[in-house]
């Protein structure tokens, strides 16, 4: 095999803005951010907008959005759209 063709895969902590929750697994991505870990091991941290602890898919809570407004606005913008010609 050729050496050199894969990524490097090495632990890191990724770190869920949304819920402030940090967990430890294995990827190809790296960051120059670093975080002492529980083991008292130093990671590198990749930070994430969104996970599984902070989705509404695996949490169960769901967002109330205001549909009504955009579709009353859809309706406003569009009004004479593909109208008869």
């Amino acid at each position: 095999m050729k050496s050199n063709t894969h990524p490097k895969y090495e632990a890191v902590v990724f770190n869920d803005l949304a819920s402030g929750v940090k967990f430890l697994t294995k990827s190809t991505v790296s960051s120059k951010k670093t975080i002492e870990w529980e083991d008292g091991n130093t990671y590198p941290v990749i930070d994430v907008e969104i996970s599984s602890e902070s989705h509404p898919f695996y949490t169960g809570k769901q967002r109330i959005m205001d549909s009504a407004g955009r579709v009353e606005r859809f309706n406003a913008r569009f009004k004479g759209f593909g109208g008869k010609k």
